[in-house]
């Protein structure tokens, strides 16, 4: 195994890195996650605390207050109305800015992607043996090894903020309420902050190495580059045979109808329209040819060949290329421009056919 990680020398393809998106292995840190979730939960309730010791000393008055109440059902159907509703809005806004958090944590480690598969089960990872074998891994021992350093930065920050502050809180019970319950939140949260800034800072180190990790997890071997640019390149020679397939019909048809067309308008050089009109089947002319750069020279070389007029008409020819495809008729908005052409054509041609006037 070691080996093989060891041929594998070639930074990974595009190819390599979407098979390994779409099979649900990304350089993705939970730690990051948890940390960011906590951290923008902080942010949430910093904002909010004002609020929540309101909503938490007007829960406590109402629970304490005198009441005669006739029994035990009415006491806990009265607790439920009175705890529920401001809980619900102190949590809210807070779990709904967490959830937010998490989604763009996401997002910017994986990208915006769903993959189905990552969600389908896989029965091979629920046996007991291959668990054991995963746990005794030497990445698991390396990792198990990460967690113990973090629970011991954790845990010293955690300590020494404690015991920073533990004269003050042995002080809370000469407090009144709500002052007591403030202050015993400022020291929480003095507390939170030092603590989530440090998770943040090691869960941004994990990320760091989960995307070195997955470098080179995903790097390739020099004959797997190889088969890879085989593989595309039969791709690509498939692809090239479909176009030159194109290509030869857009050209024979091209051949079959320029002649037959009654005018080209050109650009004069990059665009070429064939219109062909017959007032007999035709309600309006009709395009039955166009191109640009070296179509539009073919065209202009089978309409030499055959003596089909060649007129410019830049404008024109720009606004028909864009707005009319092969096979259709003029717009109206165009059948004065093409009505005058036509018959400036007949003229010179000496057909002396009139046009006829299309609504």
């Amino acid at each position: 195994m070691a080996e093989d990680q060891e041929n594998k020398t070639e930074p990974a393809t595009a190819k390599r890195r979407q098979q390994a998106s779409e099979g649900g292995h990304n350089a993705r840190s939970q730690d990051l996650t948890s940390a960011f979730m906590l951290f923008a939960g902080i942010i949430v309730i910093s904002f909010v605390g004002q609020r929540v010791v309101s909503e938490c000393a007007g829960i406590m008055k109402a629970l304490l207050s005198e009441t005669d109440w006739p029994d035990k059902t009415q006491i806990l159907d009265a607790c439920i109305r009175t705890v529920a509703k401001p809980i619900v809005s102190i949590m809210w806004p807070i779990f709904a800015v967490m959830a937010g958090a998490s989604f763009f944590i996401t997002v910017i480690q994986v990208g915006f992607k769903f993959n189905p598969a990552v969600l389908t089960p896989n029965f091979v990872k629920l046996n007991p043996l291959g668990g054991l074998r995963r746990l005794m891994g030497g990445q698991n021992w390396f990792q198990l090894a990460m967690n113990i350093v973090k629970l011991i930065i954790i845990s010293s920050i955690a300590y020494s903020q404690f015991k920073d502050k533990l004269p003050l809180m042995l002080q809370l019970w000469d407090y009144e309420f709500p002052a007591n319950m403030k202050l015993g939140m400022d020291i929480v949260f003095s507390i939170a902050w030092r603590l989530s800034a440090a998770l943040l800072i090691l869960a941004l180190l994990d990320w760091m190495y989960h995307k070195w990790k997955f470098e080179r997890d995903i790097r390739m071997t020099k004959q797997e580059v190889k088969d890879e640019a085989k593989s595309m390149e039969g791709d690509q020679a498939f692809k090239g045979r479909r176009l030159q397939m194109a290509r030869k019909m857009l050209f024979q048809r091209i051949q079959a109808n320029v002649p037959r067309a009654d005018v080209i308008v050109t650009n004069p050089t990059e665009l070429a329209i064939a219109i062909r009109y017959d007032p007999e089947t035709m309600r309006a002319p009709r395009v039955v040819a166009k191109g640009a750069d070296y179509l539009a020279m073919r065209i202009r070389q089978i309409a030499v060949q055959h003596a089909v007029p060649i007129v410019e008409r830049k404008p024109l020819a720009q606004a028909m290329y864009k707005s009319v495809e092969i096979g259709q008729e003029v717009p109206p908005q165009f059948y004065q421009a093409i009505a005058e052409i036509l018959a400036y054509v007949y003229e010179l041609n000496g057909k002396g056919r009139a046009l006829k006037k299309s609504a």
